[in-house]
């Protein structure tokens, strides 16, 4: 796992060079083979466009096939679980409009009809933090691969009652304490801002930030139709992007405050360490460091959206690996063999 740190340290590395000569190399990279599966590098630096590169390649919509798709600006593609991040976006809107819970509250407390939940003082005290930071303490295993029924959120989405599933897992430590990767605790904090805001997650993430930030096209897909907190939206790469500028800018765009500036830099900053090297804030991932100097969001297949405010810089990787043990060392490579020589010599105008 050290090399994801070097994912981000990269961007300080490089030779000067022009943009579009480094667009070209990306793309001979590619038709080589040495880059596959990537399907779209959206970079932004002070507000800049530096990179908008898409390549052809098999794609899927939340694990059903979609064939080999020519990728474009107007793609919509998988987030996979970068959708946590926006998640956690969401939490925050809704809590300064006084829709949820604050995150000090207790999170089975809030969920009535699993009244006989809270008989266990343990699981009582899980807090809506320990499951924005995933450390409710429950037996949770997203270890195995997501084609596994085994598999703790494939488990959940075919349970009879998702939420339930993931409340009452067995407590295998205290809350709070330990990070274990639970996307069951993200599908929870989708529900506390559905029943807050009386609204599905995808027509909540519309009004309050899609809308105001302009971004007409998305999918937010799920089981059951359900949308999926955890792992279900589809946005066009420069549309994410445009979300991480807005997180830059304080959460403004276009003059409007869309996520509160307090919320992101409580959200994007160290709240636990994941145990490998990496530490986590609310569904989000940053390096050790206060303030940490990066953020990211990391999504099975090889998706990555990184935010590097004291750099200004934005990064989105789409790539198609899915439920390959190694899908991260793509954008990794992206960005050592491509992408730092053009952060270093913007850097240098």
């Amino acid at each position: 796992m050290t090399r994801f740190l070097t994912f981000m340290s990269a961007l300080l590395l490089g030779t000067m060079a022009a943009a579009d000569t480094h667009d070209q190399s990306l793309r001979a990279a590619f038709d080589a083979g040495e880059l596959s599966g990537l399907h779209s590098v959206h970079l932004r630096m002070g507000g800049e466009v530096i990179m908008d590169a898409y390549f052809e390649g098999e794609d899927e919509a939340w694990g059903a096939p979609l064939g080999v798709q020519s990728h474009g600006p107007d793609t919509v593609h998988d987030l996979r679980s970068v959708t946590k991040s926006i998640t956690a976006l969401l939490y925050g809107i809704a809590l300064e409009d006084g829709l949820v819970p604050p995150v000090d509250a207790p999170l089975v407390a809030q969920f009535p009809d699993y009244e006989d939940l809270l008989e266990d003082p343990v699981r009582a005290a899980i807090t809506i933090e320990d499951a924005l930071t995933m450390r409710m303490g429950t037996e949770w295993n997203e270890n195995l691969p997501y084609t596994d029924p085994a598999n703790s959120e494939i488990a959940m989405e075919r349970a009879d009652d998702r939420y339930r599933f993931v409340l009452d897992r067995p407590m295998v430590t205290e809350p709070g304490k330990i990070w274990n990767y639970n996307g069951g605790a993200t599908t929870i904090i989708g529900k506390l801002i559905e029943d807050g805001s009386g609204m599905r997650l995808d027509a909540f993430a519309k009004e309050t930030l899609f809308d105001p930030l302009g971004i007409e096209t998305f999918e937010w897909v799920g089981w059951d139709g359900v949308p999926s907190a955890a792992s279900g939206l589809r946005l066009r790469a420069p549309d994410l992007a445009k979300i991480g500028q807005m997180l830059i800018d304080g959460g403004v765009y276009d003059g409007t405050q869309v996520v509160p500036a307090d919320w992101i830099e409580t959200a994007l900053s160290r709240k636990t360490s994941t145990g490998f090297e990496l530490d986590y804030g609310y569904f989000w991932y940053m390096p050790p460091g206060n303030p940490p100097p990066w953020s990211a969001g990391f999504g099975n297949g090889g998706q990555r959206f990184s935010v590097n405010k004291g750099l200004d810089l934005v990064l989105v990787v789409y790539a198609g690996n899915y439920n390959q043990p190694n899908d991260w060392q793509l954008a990794v490579k992206v960005v050592e063999e491509h992408l730092a020589p053009i952060i270093r010599a913007k850097l240098a105008d």
